[in-house]
């Protein structure tokens, strides 16, 4: 499928797996590259699973194919990283931070890392891994527009 653009914001993004609806979740606890992010169930508190998807680079225009940084949308400096294939969240410098696009497939989007590797959800609980991609619906997600990114100016 070709790349779509995204309307920079805050986001709630649920994943497609068996069961109860999940969202994409920063685990409470940090091991050796931040904290681990999984799929888990709506939290009352937005403060580990409301995103800010933005451009890398400050003014730049929504494009097809054009690359986005995802962090925490209540800690600016908590990015999204990829070692080893799996997603953590981490308080590095911004550069350092992964580079998504999404793709639309049937029934949602599909997010690809600058490596073209997928977001995969297994299961609730399980840590979010990077796979080669496939029609899978573990690969699908739903992205929730909850509003525009507050800057604090």
């Amino acid at each position: 499928m070709a790349p779509i653009p995204v309307k920079p914001g805050k986001y709630k993004i649920h994943a497609h797996i068996i069961g109860p609806s999940s969202l994409l979740t920063a685990t409470e606890y940090a091991v050796k590259y931040g904290a681990p992010v999984i799929t888990d169930r709506l939290n009352p508190l937005p403060i580990e699973q409301e995103w800010i998807i933005d451009h890398p680079e400050t003014g730049q225009e929504a494009q097809p194919g054009s690359p986005y940084v995802i962090h925490l949308a209540y800690h600016p400096a908590a990015g999204l990283v990829v070692p080893e294939d799996k997603l953590y969240v981490n308080s590095v410098p911004r550069p350092e931070w992964a580079q998504f696009t999404f793709e639309r497939v049937l029934g949602g989007v599909k997010i690809l890392s600058d490596k073209g590797l997928a977001l995969r959800a297994g299961h609730r609980g399980a840590q979010i891994e990077l796979v080669a991609p496939k029609p899978e619906f573990q690969e699908t997600w739903t992205l929730e527009y909850v509003g525009p990114i507050e800057t604090t100016e």
